[in-house]
């Protein structure tokens, strides 16, 4: 972020893991050539379908979290971008997907322990942590359409085209914003492989992939565990430091969230337990 835009690094990146999927396609993906020419044909305007919104909205969610990290530190941003496991199953609500007790207690100790990490003592939300808060909510959204929609496609070429829409939104809008420099993109060589190939290539693919097999909910207390890369990462290669008050605040997200997709948190299941008559 010291050389590059965020549209113009997001672009870059996005269109490096897609490139990067064109042999793993290649290689794993079972060939279209099954059933009629009318099916196949349904099938790929499918893929592009779903790419294409699956794409749209990762670009909003990665765009936020990109610019946010311009007003605010990694880790803070890696723990307020992981408030998505606690938004994924309260915006299941709309979709008609049922919503426990302990959800509901995880959201109230997490939102508390956002406030400790980011309200300050007048009561404003840095600007940073606020983009950081909106993308977390687009993140949430991304989680449940990609586990909608892995179910009904290939899972490799719908990150694919996902990527290249990602990508071309982000280079439309940085020709327009930002000033796009072959040096500066030189001086970033690094960070964008890593980005493109790691980050994008492999990490968001993953999750295309497995979410073909898991539940929303669980994807989401799987990838919470970026809040706490972040915040080691954070510290060990960009210098960050956090108060005290910042701590608190991480912990008391990373309870809320373990709390909300913990089933053994079951109040029932306690009262049964505590009220139950010793043998």
């Amino acid at each position: 972020m010291e050389h590059l835009g965020a549209f113009t690094y997001n672009g870059i990146r996005f269109a490096l893991g897609s490139l990067s999927l064109i042999p793993v396609i290649k290689i794993f993906a079972k060939p279209d050539n099954a059933g009629t020419d009318d099916l196949v044909e349904k099938n790929n305007k499918l893929v592009i379908k779903y790419g294409v919104l699956a794409g749209s909205i990762l670009f909003i969610a990665a765009t936020l979290q990109q610019v946010g990290l311009l007003y605010t530190t990694a880790a803070k941003a890696g723990f307020i971008t992981t408030l998505y496991i606690v938004i994924v199953p309260i915006l299941g609500l709309f979709i008609k997907q049922k919503t426990s007790l302990n959800i509901w207690i995880g959201a109230i100790v997490a939102t508390v322990g956002l406030y400790f990490l980011s309200i300050n003592e007048n009561l404003n939300i840095g600007f940073g942590d606020l983009l950081q808060l909106i993308g977390a909510v687009f993140w949430a959204i991304h989680i449940i359409v990609i586990g909608s929609f892995t179910k009904k496609v290939n899972s490799l070429k719908l990150s694919s085209i996902q990527f290249v829409t990602c990508s071309v939104l982000s280079f439309a809008v940085a020709f327009i914003f930002e000033d796009i420099q072959i040096s500066n993109i030189i001086k970033s060589m690094a960070p964008i492989l890593y980005g493109g190939f790691m980050s994008v290539g492999v990490a968001y693919t993953l999750q295309v992939v497995a979410q073909r097999h898991a539940k929303a909910s669980h994807a989401a207390i799987a990838m919470s565990m970026e809040s706490v890369f972040a915040a080691i990462g954070g510290i060990l290669l960009l210098g960050e430091k956090m108060p005290v008050r910042g701590l608190m605040g991480c912990v008391l997200m990373l309870m809320g969230m373990l709390i909300s997709q913990s089933s053994n948190f079951n109040i029932k299941a306690l009262n049964h337990i505590v009220s139950k008559p010793a043998k």
